[in-house]
């Protein structure tokens, strides 16, 4: 039943269809919707650990993904968390699989990630709803789009107490095959890598709501303020300040100095073959690189708009002047965060198949700092 209701769910091909309602499917009534959120993430971003923040939210994804045999197709990354549904036959896999990425979030990058589950049923007994689409950003991968308000309403509740999992053993390892964080930082070329979050208003309509998310999508592409990956991929640079985060993930049974050694043969291997683009077999590193710019996640909507965008400052004036109308008439919320670089955090089961999945945020704050404007 779960894959014949997945069939149903709608592909969207424009990225402006994401602001209609009419285009989501409603979750089944036994389905179970998951969450993580590092705890206190804006001071860990403030000391300089923004990428072990992002490490910990798509750790979330991965080691749910791979619990699950890698069928976790409805998922969105946060930044500093992540949100999932399942049907009701994967809820005791993906419980698991997210209290083993809390023991190993708080044993391995010192920092507490929250995580819950609970059921539709709860959600619509409160008034709130799931309902999803997908969101085809290439002809290899398609990430899930989700509106209602349940996921927002139920991540809330877990941070008041409500639907929190236990952490497991630390000795439980989650699997994280595929998690990489080894990409270089990203530079803008127009300007600065703006991090956008667009809520719902109080006086927000579906009507009024949908008609300034889509002038905000319009507005940038119009601008040609998008994905901050070049098409032809990341650049490469040595990732000397990801190869220890990374020893984190690769626990395998050795210490942590034989664990740090591995990881930089690695990373010194994959270097060499993505500067000096040297074929290996039938893979292609300038390929891979243009799929990883296709791929990336720089734009979603997890009830509600969420970007990250390279900005020429006029753009970024424009785009102020647009939702400071909206506030003012209680259409949006929105946190608007600027920064130098951006970050990649991605999940790669295989470098030879093209489904692979890159999720980008900004690395001065990014969507944590911009969901912190919202709060404030």
């Amino acid at each position: 039943m779960s894959e014949e209701w997945l069939e149903g769910v709608a592909v969207l091909d424009h990225f402006a269809q994401v602001a209609d309602p009419e285009r989501y499917t409603p979750l089944p009534d036994d389905w179970h919707i998951g969450f993580s959120d590092v705890v206190d993430s804006t001071t860990a971003i403030k000391s300089g650990r923004y990428k072990a923040v992002n490490l910990a939210g798509a750790g979330t994804i991965s080691a749910v993904s791979n619990a699950l045999g890698g069928a976790l197709p409805l998922f969105a990354f946060g930044g500093d968390g992540a949100r999932f549904a399942v049907p009701p036959d994967q809820a005791e896999g993906a419980a698991e699989a997210l209290a083993r990425a809390s023991a190993w979030s708080k044993r391995d990058l010192d920092l507490q990630l929250r995580v819950g589950m609970t059921t539709m049923a709860e959600v619509r007994m409160a008034g709130k709803d799931v309902r999803a689409a997908f969101w085809r950003a290439s002809n290899d991968v398609r990430y899930a789009m989700f509106t209602g308000g349940g996921l927002e309403w139920a991540e809330a509740e877990m941070k008041r107490g409500r639907f929190r999992l236990t952490p497991a053993d630390p000795n439980d390892e989650p699997d994280l095959t595929g998690l990489s964080c080894q990409w270089g930082p990203i530079q803008p070329k127009q300007g600065k890598i703006v991090s956008l979050i667009v809520r719902r208003g109080p006086e927000a309509t579906d009507a009024n709501f949908g008609e300034t998310t889509s002038e905000v999508i319009a507005l940038l592409e119009d601008a040609a303020s998008l994905n901050p990956v070049p098409a032809a991929g990341p650049d490469v640079r040595w990732p000397s300040a990801s190869i220890g985060l990374q020893s984190k993930v690769a626990q395998d049974g050795r210490g942590a100095w034989a664990r740090r050694l591995r990881v930089f043969l690695l990373s010194a291997f994959m270097w060499s073959v993505f500067k000096f683009s040297i074929r290996i077999g039938t893979f292609r590193p300038d390929q891979y690189r243009e799929e990883v710019a296709a791929n990336t996640d720089f734009r979603k909507f997890d009830d509600a708009l969420m970007m990250t965008v390279d900005c020429a400052p006029e753009t970024v004036t424009r785009l102020r002047q647009l939702l400071d109308s909206a506030v003012a008439k209680g259409t949006v919320r929105y946190g608007l965060h600027m920064q130098d670089e951006a970050l990649m955090t991605c999940v790669v089961p295989s470098v030879l198949n093209a489904d692979h999945m890159h999720f980008v945020d900004g690395a001065g704050g990014g969507y944590a700092s911009a969901a912190q404007q919202l709060r404030d």
